[in-house]
Order: C-alpha cells, then sequence, then structure tokens
C-alpha cells in the first residue's frame, strides 16, 4: 500500500528574505526625492515595508512531517508484538465539586524506569464523546490512541509520552475567549486537571513538555485554551476543526495581539498544526481559521487527506503528529 503524500509548511524566512529585498529596493527608489513629497513617500513606503516584517526565527528546525498512512492502512493501530502500554482509569476532582474521569495511556517505559518523566500530550476527544474514544478500540468510533503510541515507541518513531484523555463535555464551546478571560474548559484545565496530572504521574512539568490535540469539538480546546496559554502549552495540533463563519471575526480580534508578537513562533515548539479531510464538514471553517496564523506569518503544518469528518483520518493524524512531538525530550 502505498502511503498518502499530505504536506504543505508555510516557511517564513523566504518571506523575510523578500522583505529585506524590498525594503532596500525602496531605499533606492526613494534616493533624490525632493522635499517633502521624499518624505511623504518615505513614510509610506517603510508601512508597507513593515507589512512584509515575518516573526523571528523559531527556537527548533522545522521538522519533516512524515506521511499519512495510506485510508486503508490498518497495521499502524494493530496490536502488534511489540510492548504495550498500560491504559488507566482514574478521577480527579473539581473546583466546582464534582469528580470527573480520565484515561490516561502511559509508556512500556513508565513501569520500569522509575527515575524517568516523561513529556504529556492532552488529547481531546469530539462534541457527543467521552474520555474513553482515543482509546476505544472500534474503527468506527475509536482511536486505538495506546497502540499507536505502541508502535511508534517501539520503532523508535515517537518518544515514550503519556497521554491524558479528560472529558471535556459541557465545557468547551466553539466561541472563542474574550482576550484574558478563561473560558469553563480553560479554567478546569488549568486549575484542576493539570495539577492533578502532574502531581499523580512522572511528568515533565513544563511548557515545553506539554502538547495540546483535539478532533472536531475537541480542536476549541486547542484554540481556546492552548493558543491563549502558551506560558503552559508548547505545542498545538487541530484535527478537523475551526471556527464558524460566524465566530471568525471575533477570533481574529481577541487573538489578533497574540499574533502580532515578534516572538511569536519561539513561543511554539513545533509549527501550529491542522487538518482535514477533502470531505470533511469542517475543511472549511479549518482553511479559513489557519489563514488568520498565516496572515501573521505564524509557521505551520496544513494536511489535506482523504475522507472526511471521521476517525479512519483522526488515527492517521494523530500517528502523523505523534512522530515529531516533544523536540526537546528527543
Amino acid at each position: 500500500m502505498r502511503p498518502q503524500l499530505a504536506k504543505r509548511f508555510f516557511c517564513p524566512h523566504r518571506l523575510a528574505g523578500a522583505a529585506a529585498w524590498l525594503a532596500a529596493s525602496l531605499n533606492l527608489a526613494l534616493a533624490g526625492t525632493p522635499g517633502d513629497a521624499g518624505t511623504a513617500a518615505a513614510s509610506a513606503l517603510k508601512q508597507s515595508a513593515a507589512v512584509a516584517s515575518v516573526p523571528s526565527a523559531p527556537r527548533h528546525p522545522l521538522p519533516l512531517l512524515p506521511a499519512l498512512p495510506a485510508a486503508d492502512d490498518t497495521s499502524f493501530y494493530a496490536s502488534n508484538h511489540v510492548p504495550h502500554g498500560r491504559v488507566e482509569q482514574v478521577y480527579y476532582p473539581t473546583a466546582s465539586g464534582k469528580t470527573k474521569r480520565l484515561h490516561v495511556y502511559l509508556p512500556p517505559v513508565y513501569e520500569t524506569q522509575l527515575d524517568q518523566r516523561y513529556p504529556v500530550l492532552y488529547l481531546n476527544h469530539g462534541g457527543g464523546e467521552n474520555d474513553g474514544h482515543w482509546t476505544a478500540a472500534n474503527r468506527h468510533a475509536g482511536g486505538y490512541a495506546n497502540l499507536i503510541l505502541d508502535n511508534l515507541i517501539a520503532a523508535g518513531r515517537a518518544r515514550p509520552m503519556i497521554l491524558v484523555m479528560p472529558n471535556t463535555s459541557g465545557l468547551v464551546t466553539g466561541q472563542p475567549p474574550q482576550p484574558g478571560v478563561d473560558d469553563a474548559c480553560s479554567q478546569e484545565y488549568l486549575h484542576d486537571l493539570l495539577p492533578y496530572v502532574d502531581a499523580h504521574f512522572r511528568t515533565l512539568a513544563n511548557r515545553d513538555s506539554r502538547a495540546l490535540a483535539g478532533l472536531s469539538m475537541g480542536g476549541f480546546v486547542v484554540l481556546n485554551t492552548g493558543l491563549t496559554h502558551l506560558d503552559t502549552f508548547g505545542e498545538l495540533y487541530v484535527f478537523s476543526s475551526g471556527y464558524w463563519p460566524d465566530q471568525l471575526p471575533a477570533f481574529q480580534q481577541n487573538i489578533e495581539s497574540l499574533l502580532s508578537q515578534t516572538n511569536i513562533n519561539k513561543k511554539l515548539e513545533m509549527p501550529i498544526y491542522f487538518a482535514a479531510g477533502e470531505t470533511d464538514i469542517a475543511l472549511y471553517n479549518s482553511q479559513r481559521t489557519l489563514a488568520v496564523f498565516n496572515n501573521h506569518g505564524v509557521r505551520n503544518f496544513w494536511v489535506l487527506s482523504s475522507h472526511g469528518h471521521e476517525w479512519l483520518n483522526w488515527r492517521r493524524y494523530l500517528y502523523q503528529t505523534a512522530q515529531i512531538m516533544f523536540p526537546a525530550s528527543h
């Protein structure tokens, strides 16, 4: 079976070169322009050159994004003869007085290398689902996430990591938060979920070692919680998700000050990742949301796959992205 090659990334370095060339050309053109006309022209052209500026260089080099498995490939999530990790169901208290369940995957070496700590991927389900779907062994409604990681780790293609899969039903919304205001999902993540996980598992409790991914409605956890807390999460992965057209202007306005920061690419350990299927109901929303990042020179991966809004794709996206996660932990 031939793997599906689906890769596209934004390279700010070419744009930086173009901006430098433009600035030099403008200086030459203005030489000898007399009086106030020259001053006004210089001001206008400097503003144009500023538009072409790009964020500073990132901390980590751009990785080669692995190809997606073929649509009919099931081997990457098969229960192969490799060391297997463990999936636990645990319960944590919330500030609202509730006790909530989450699923946690611990890599195979977790039980033997007791002096080691591990990076954490917080992996979010979609609408109408719960914390058990990402590890469910169901081709139509399950992610086989534990088996995907078992196989990648055994092959040396992914870092041993912990997967935390919470239940965000009733918390996450498709509305972008106001600047400086945490929605209910962000509050539970920051004040309840993360402290519990870091206290009960051997995690690397720093932003360089935390990634956030989510499918469909879970993609809004990435955008609403992760993007607005880059001091807590270093990597962001959006599967089949993006703001609806009526919410996109608010997102653009609310996130402008963050994405306009010249060091924005240094705040992302890996390029922000968006993926959707070519018949995906979220395709256009995903592309329009990604365009906001492109307009600010934020480096990113965009993956267009076959098929639609379904687990066949989300398993493949996890397989692809797990291989580039946590470069500082490699």
